[in-house]
């Protein structure tokens, strides 16, 4: 299998990490385009509808695309156990939160890196951030429980957009306030697989 992403896609990070986890890096051949919604990668316009990456393109079979799909499959395919049938729905709630963190701070992004500065809505920006530090106060009530369970892809998700945040928006210092969750995510990023897919 081939997947298409970005080292810096924190979507495709969480597809990495799981593969990594699972002990399955020879079986993906990871293919890293640069791509934008102005300069489209023809290997993403040709495997995905909206051409977005990740795209997970498989031996005669229809490509899969969206990374909580990619990762259901690839959990499925290999029996890795990241989401539990015990804890599914805990587990789906943390992913589905953490991706909602990495949607604004992608939306931030997108406004500062592709809309010439004066353009650039600042009231757009603080909105998205107020999102994500909601979101980010509700983790940090649930961080011990966070830190109790064992790995599951609701927690590679949360730390792919952590890391992400540091990435784009570490001026922003999403770690006041949120000192459980830091030292979780502390943790978390020493696992291997962490760091091999944390982007430069």
């Amino acid at each position: 299998m081939k997947l298409i992403m970005s080292a810096l896609s924190p979507y495709a990070r969480k597809v990495r990490v799981l593969i990594r986890e699972a002990g399955q890096k020879d079986e993906v051949e990871e293919v890293a385009v640069t791509t934008s919604a102005f300069a489209t990668d023809e290997s993403v316009r040709t495997a995905h509808p909206t051409a977005r990456i990740p795209v997970l393109l498989r031996d005669d079979a229809r490509p899969l695309h969206d990374s909580r799909v990619i990762t259901r499959y690839l959990d499925d395919l290999w029996n890795v156990g990241l989401y539990p049938s015990d804890r599914l729905w805990e587990v789906l709630a943390l992913e589905a939160a953490a991706d909602g963190i990495t949607d604004s701070a992608l939306v931030m992004t997108y406004e500062m890196r592709l809309r010439p500065e004066e353009k650039q809505w600042t009231d757009w920006l603080d909105a998205h951030w107020g999102k994500i530090t909601n979101a980010l106060d509700m983790l940090e009530a649930e961080a011990d429980d966070i830190s109790a369970r064992p790995i599951d892809m609701g927690q590679i998700a949360l730390a792919s957009a952590l890391g992400y945040l540091d990435l784009r928006h570490d001026a922003r210092g999403w770690r006041e306030g949120h000192e459980k969750l830091a030292a979780w995510y502390a943790h978390f990023a020493e696992r291997s697989s962490m760091k091999a897919t944390r982007p430069d």
